[in-house]
């Protein structure tokens, strides 16, 4: 089977789907309204705390691992107490990978008690040595994710690890993370991409196709269609409050002008709060629905997030992108992706 860690809406399981891996898969999740989605989008999930689960159920049944820890103690978006946590969450990992459990001593000392989770998938890694795994966080979690691949290598696995940016495998938004992908029974390395911002031919003679625009992402045409609606302020609790209608303007204007960024360039880090998409760009923030922001992270239309606004909205901000996915699993794999994700013949 397949374990998924910190499974969250199903970003990880949905990247399956497009890659058409069978293998049974279950997600570890905490959060009761992304178990919710999780569950209402067809996956098998268990509502816990990943770091108290024991991995004896899944000992000697497990091929692959997708690990997505929580990315609000390291993301610019918080206070990044991450960082200072880092000396402490390294030593976690080291012990871990040694058979040792300092996390409940280390965390006590950690600044915000969610940096020790990015240790936890060693502790998974350790008990049941899957044949293959990959690891997606934000930027700053890369000399962690080394560490992880310095360990492995020297259990027998083939690593790779680095930052990608999701543009480049075909997403409307410049997303950049931090990947490791590991195997140890075969070798591995980055994803192909895909897509480039000046497409140019390639090796093999394959053309990279141009990066997605958030306009063509999001099917806009002109006068072709009403403005979306737009929801805005989502929090934890889940308040919101409505855009202004000189924001529903704004909106309008940047659908029927060809000459606005979103026509020329994809979206900027989609994030939890749906109505402001990463940070300004030229024109101000551009104000989405959440049904807008989870198309920009590749969820399928409809996906079925659940809870109210703001929980569903941290709850595509934090996912894992399902195409990205989709792409680093392939990489992991050796299953090749389908032919309508590729990069084309020159």
């Amino acid at each position: 089977m397949i374990v998924s860690g910190f499974h969250g809406p199903g970003g990880g399981d949905e990247g399956r789907r497009i890659l058409g891996l069978t293998a049974p898969a279950i997600g570890l999740e905490r959060n009761e309204h992304a178990y919710a989605t999780a569950k209402a989008a067809g996956h098998t999930v268990i509502l816990c705390d990943i770091s108290q689960y024991p991995t004896v159920p899944f000992k000697g049944r497990t091929t692959g691992g997708i690990w997505t820890p929580p990315c609000q103690a390291w993301s610019q978006s918080g206070k990044r107490l991450g960082l200072v946590d880092q000396p402490l969450v390294h030593q976690a990992v080291q012990d871990l990978a040694h058979g040792r459990d300092t996390r409940d001593r280390l965390k006590a000392a950690c600044k915000d008690p969610r940096s020790i989770l990015a240790a936890e998938p060693m502790r998974w890694m350790y008990d049941l040595r899957p044949e293959w795994a990959v690891f997606e966080e934000v930027p700053a979690v890369l000399p962690l994710w080394r560490q992880y691949a310095q360990i492995l290598r020297s259990w027998g696995y083939s690593v790779w690890t680095g930052v990608l940016n999701a543009a480049d495998y075909g997403l409307g938004q410049a997303r950049r993370r931090a990947v490791l992908i590991v195997s140890r029974v075969r070798s591995v390395t980055a994803p192909e991409p895909t897509h480039c911002e000046h497409p140019g031919d390639g090796l093999f003679g394959l053309r990279l196709k141009p990066w997605r625009t958030m306009a063509d992402t999001l099917g806009w045409g002109y006068t072709q269609r009403p403005a979306p609606t737009v929801t805005g302020g989502g929090t934890e609790t889940g308040g919101a409050e409505p855009w202004s209608s000189t924001s529903r303007a704004a909106m309008r204007a940047a659908m029927d002008d060809p000459g606005h960024w979103a026509w020329r360039k994809p979206a900027p880090t989609v994030t939890g709060t749906v109505g402001h998409v990463g940070g300004k760009q030229a024109g101000g923030h551009l104000n989405l629905s959440l049904a807008e922001a989870a198309r920009l992270q590749s969820f399928p239309d409809g996906h079925p997030f659940q809870g109210n606004k703001g929980q569903q909205a941290l709850q595509v901000g934090d996912a894992f992108p399902p195409l990205l996915a989709a792409h680093v699993l392939s990489a992991a794999t050796g299953v090749p992706m389908p032919a309508e994700h590729l990069a084309v013949a020159a």
